[in-house]
């Protein structure tokens, strides 16, 4: 009995960990939906792509948490006085894991290039008009936001991928995650 609580304790952490990853991306896609459709001037035909984009990454990757957490089994060691789980993955959990990456990493792309365009876009006209005000500042502030958000998204991205696609550190990365826990 004692064997199976320690499984189900490291199980209900990495379920825990993996369904709070898809929350919070689903949360910041959202936002970024929100922001562009408002740097959109409210375009209907731009939140239809970016709604119906959404909807579908955001499917598949619920549905490959759920065979995540399907196939991964944990277990629970004690070492010098300290709790660790180690989980055990079956099937192709780990590839599919690098797959939902890479469908974010398509999500950002296209949500990057569409703030892009507008900015372009949005900045030759005020150059033919030279008439910025609040709503010119409003537009500056959303932009440099948009950096910032999608350059710390590369940046984690790249260190994602390059963790799971590599065999050396991803069973480094995942005990010292399991360690951490």
């Amino acid at each position: 009995m004692a064997a199976t609580l320690y499984y189900q304790r490291c199980w209900m952490m990495y379920t825990i960990w993996i369904w709070t990853g898809l929350v919070v991306f689903a949360m910041l896609w959202v936002i970024i939906i929100t922001r562009l459709h408002a740097m959109y001037q409210r375009a209907r035909k731009i939140l239809i792509l970016l709604v119906v984009t959404f909807l579908a990454i955001i499917t598949f990757d619920g549905v490959i948490v759920v065979i995540s957490t399907v196939h991964t089994s944990g277990e629970e060691l004690i070492l010098s006085g300290t709790y660790q789980c180690t989980m055990s993955y079956t099937g192709d959990t780990l590839v599919l894991g690098s797959v939902t990456w890479i469908l974010a990493i398509v999500w950002e792309v296209l949500t990057l290039c569409l703030a892009v365009w507008i900015t372009v876009k949005h900045f030759r006209e005020l150059r033919l008009h030279s008439a910025g005000g609040i709503i010119g500042d409003c537009f500056t502030v959303l932009m440099k936001t948009h950096v910032v958000y999608f350059a710390s998204f590369v940046v984690v991205s790249c260190f994602a991928l390059i963790i799971d696609l590599s065999p050396t550190l991803s069973t480094v990365c995942q005990s010292f995650t399991y360690l951490c826990m």
